[in-house]
């Protein structure tokens, strides 16, 4: 089954093609109106399947542009999670802006913001709006805290998000104050729901030939990454542990130089760990035969297994434990951009860009066999293609001056 585009029949509506391969969601056009994170590298996530995301935004940008950044010219989280998109500027409280808003939704197949709840119908671009001029429209929006409920109208960021959740009060040590965790986790898994819920969607168009709504938000988000603490059985209480730490044995540890991480809870690991590190007898040991018994005496087993580690670096012990031991010396991320692993992989991409001249970034999360996708462009700058993508407006706006 195809994916059949909302204005296949108007070849005129179409930008020149990507170069490369065709990707399963090639034909198909995304409007960006969101900003940050969850919204946008949502929409990246579609354009690296093929297809055409055009981001749509204010005159002054979106705010992500606006954050520190050691590049002097952009914002390194804007190009990060803003690539192969074009850039156009419309001003929606203008109704010659609105109108070629309007123009485009006619056109397009998705439609993804991160207004708040309030904001859209204030527009004139709410759902039960939009799918008037276009029935087959994919119409996602993303929020903090849902479309109803007591906070639907509430700003909610990444670790807003996580505090609540009680994220961060299982992230530090125990008996400790609640920590961030840092990377915007959420917002990034987020993404990953805009992009699996839209291609839903889309695919449920070809059965019904409808469009729908589809709700994302940063709660289901930090919710849905702890399901498994999720789980509240009949008869026990609420306050019950749901911390899933194998009591320090699994984590990262340090070494005579940087700090490793390994994970020892299947029996074939434990036993191959206890073996690389010369401490065998404790795999002997009945009383650390399991996961749950090692977690009940981790404060018997740790001492004794990191005056081991100390022996060797991390990454001699990396080397050592081979495939035998689940394990990863602690890097930075800049040691990813020539990591042997990641450019097997085909993940990190050159990118020309206007301002910056060219850069390395990551692309392709997912791969295709068959249709792998067109080739990743760079993030455009502020209104960059508003004349290739709306070049009726802009020889107005030329008239007019």
């Amino acid at each position: 089954m195809s994916i059949t585009a909302s204005h296949a029949a108007d070849d005129s509506t179409r930008l020149p093609a990507r170069t490369g391969p065709a990707g399963p969601l090639s034909g198909l056009r995304v409007l960006d109106l969101s900003a940050y994170i969850a919204g946008p590298y949502g929409c990246s996530l579609l354009a690296d399947q093929g297809a055409e995301v055009i981001k749509i935004e204010p005159p002054t940008g979106d705010n992500l542009r606006k954050y520190p950044s050691t590049l002097e010219a952009e914002s390194r989280a804007f190009i990060g999670v803003n690539r192969s998109k074009l850039g156009v500027v419309l001003d929606l409280k203008q109704p010659d802006d609105l109108a070629a808003l309007m123009a485009l939704v006619r056109t397009a197949d998705v439609l993804v913001h991160n207004f708040r709840p309030s904001v859209p119908p204030r527009l004139g671009i709410a759902y039960d709006q939009l799918k008037l001029v276009n029935p087959r429209l994919i119409y996602c929006s993303v929020t903090g805290y849902g479309e109803t409920g007591p906070l639907r109208a509430k700003a909610g960021y990444d670790q807003v998000l996580q505090t609540m959740t009680g994220m961060c009060a299982l992230q530090g040590k125990r008996g400790e104050p609640p920590e961030i965790i840092y990377g915007s986790v959420v917002d990034y898994y987020a993404a990953a729901l805009v992009a699996a819920g839209v291609a839903s969607a889309l695919y449920e168009r070809e059965k019904s030939g409808e469009g729908q709504f589809v709700g994302v938000s940063l709660l289901r988000s930090a919710l849905t990454m702890q399901s498994a603490r999720m789980v509240w059985a009949e008869g026990e209480p609420k306050d019950v542990g749901r911390d899933m730490r194998s009591g320090g044995i699994t984590g990262i540890h340090p070494t005579r130089e940087g700090h490793i991480y390994i994970s020892a809870n299947t029996p074939h690991f434990w036993r191959a760990l206890c073996d690389k590190v010369g401490l065998g007898e404790l795999a002997a040991d009945e009383r650390y035969d399991s996961v749950r018994k090692r977690a009940q005496h981790f404060a018997e087993i740790v001492p004794r297994l990191r005056t081991a580690l100390a022996e060797r670096t991390a990454l001699e012990w990396e080397e050592l434990f081979g495939e035998e031991v689940p394990c990863a010396a602690a890097r930075t991320v800049e040691d990813m951009f020539d990591n042997a692993q990641v450019l097997a992989e085909d993940m990190v991409a050159n990118f020309a860009h206007p301002t910056l001249g060219s850069y390395r970034g990551f692309t392709r999360p997912v791969q295709f066999g068959r249709t792998p996708g067109p080739e990743p462009f760079a993030a455009p700058t502020l209104g960059q293609h508003t004349q290739r993508v709306l070049p009726a407006k802009e020889a107005a706006g030329r008239a007019d001056d």
